[in-house]
């Protein structure tokens, strides 16, 4: 049986799922759109976001999971709204059934500024590592643009950005070429997607 990180106020955690099967979770601006429109309703009210990135067949955040208020829902069950909503969304737009997600989703427990740095940094080079494009500015669904932005947000940018002491050094940290398989090790990570 799989272990599954608890998910538990005031921590940080790496979240990430992919489409049942490999299976395509946005298939397009729409998608990727109504997805964060439903991402803010769910989850902002339970989490801080630091970094995300919409892929084809997966999707990874970096969030702070904020201290319980009265009333709130569990935060693993704002999750799971989140994905459900989505999910009746898009069989309904595509004429599909079923499940679209994989069940349970992924959450990795993360601490320390190291592990932290090289969690946006892994969030933000996957449409790199997956060869959807040679820079991380250059892919439009992910908190990269956001962070070197100075547009407001509901991202928690300042606290990114503090991570690499500034945003020059945040820049030249996503324009190194890293290892991403020694990265994943690193950050024990199992494998997502193919593409």
């Amino acid at each position: 049986m799989q272990y599954l990180e608890p998910l538990t106020y005031g921590e940080f955690y790496h979240i990430y799922n992919r489409g049942i099967n490999g299976c395509d979770l946005f298939k397009g601006k729409d998608n990727c759109e109504y997805f964060l429109n439903l991402y803010d309703i769910h989850i902002s009210p339970i989490a801080d976001t630091f970094a995300w990135v919409l892929m084809k067949n997966h999707f990874h955040l970096l969030v702070r999971i904020k201290e319980k208020n009265l009333g709130s829902i569990l935060p693993y069950q704002s999750f799971s709204n989140l994905f459900n909503a989505y999910a009746k969304a898009f069989n309904k737009q595509h004429q599909r059934t079923g499940s679209l997600f994989e069940h349970p989703f992924h959450r990795k427990l993360i601490s320390g500024v190291e592990y932290f740095k090289r969690v946006v940094i892994y969030i933000h080079d996957n449409p790199v590592h997956h060869g959807f494009t040679e820079h991380a500015m250059d892919y439009p669904w992910s908190s990269y643009l956001t962070c070197v932005s100075v547009k407001p947000t509901h991202l928690q940018r300042d606290e990114v950005i503090g991570w690499f002491d500034n945003k020059a050094n945040f820049k030249t940290a996503h324009y190194n070429h890293r290892d991403d398989v020694e990265l994943e090790k690193w950050l024990g990570l199992l494998k997502v997607s193919d593409h």
